[in-house]
């Protein structure tokens, strides 16, 4: 059913119907299924390690892609803490590491951002002198330090934690994650292929799993298997090739409207007839 209702979107288009269908097979009916171009003009898919949480960009002054309002960093330095960042002064050792040593872009997700720490990153942005994102770190209280370990595991970075008294002007390129991609919405975040090891992450699902086996409360289950969903399921990406850039851009606005059908039929239940 899936394949018929994404083929008849995509303006019965067979391939799009049928790759979109294994995408939903390969990481279910809740993964994450993103739209990329590729580099030939073949069309395919592969299954990443990534994840995605509920958390926007704090300005849109950071959008990148105006057509879809969103922000698109590829490969950027990924900074994680549960610090308030509010002193132009923290965000400089982070952006020293993107901007000179690696001409990255940056990723920072923080418990928050605001102020003198804000207007500092809008302005560098606005000015082109880097290209950078900021995102409020999903969860709340003790869980929101749980969420950021999750994505430094995801990433291979380290979350700089005030509690144990690492601060923000000690930064080194070594704690910052990475990722090949991330895509930032007005209400969500996508990190593609993180930096962390398959082993480390495969650690971290165990850990949490039996964390959920033993939860007391029905809420707390809910949340852990929630977070070994997010690490464990994987990025759909569903790399579109085309002759020409007209073709391109035509055939991934069908892909898109094709995603978004199947999207809204598996969640009303679409009956086969």
């Amino acid at each position: 059913v899936i394949e018929q209702v994404a083929s008849i979107s995509a303006n019965n288009d067979s391939e799009i119907g049928s790759l979109i269908a294994s995408a939903v097979e390969k990481v279910g009916h809740d993964g994450i299924i993103t739209v990329e171009e590729a580099k030939s003009m073949e069309t395919s898919l592969k299954v990443v390690e990534g994840m995605e949480f509920d958390k926007g960009y704090v300005s849109p002054y950071m959008i990148t892609d105006r057509e879809k309002r969103e922000a698109i960093l590829e490969n950027p330095k990924i900074l994680l803490t549960d610090h308030t960042v509010s002193s132009a002064q923290d965000l400089i050792p982070a952006l020293e590491v993107a901007v000179k040593q690696t001409k990255s872009p940056l990723l920072i997700i923080s418990k928050d951002l605001e102020g003198e720490a804000l207007a500092t990153l809008v302005l560098n942005v606005a000015s082109k002198v880097v290209k950078a994102c900021a995102v409020k770190a999903p969860g709340f209280g003790d869980e929101q330090g749980e969420q950021l370990e999750d994505i430094a595991i995801l990433t291979g970075g380290t979350v700089v934690v005030k509690d144990q008294g690492s601060e923000l002007k000690d930064i080194t390129e070594a704690h910052l994650g990475t990722a090949e991609k991330v895509i930032i919405g007005k209400n969500k975040t996508t990190l593609i292929s993180g930096g962390g090891s398959k082993k480390a992450i495969d650690e971290r699902v165990s850990i949490l799993k039996s964390q959920s086996n033993v939860a007391t409360s029905k809420w707390d289950k809910e949340k852990l298997d929630k977070r070994i969903g997010r690490l464990s399921g994987g990025v759909a990406v569903l790399e579109i090739g085309a002759a020409t850039e007209t073709e391109m851009k035509e055939k991934k606005g069908r892909v898109d409207d094709a995603l978004n059908a199947t999207r809204a039929a598996m969640a009303e239940g679409v009956v086969a007839g």
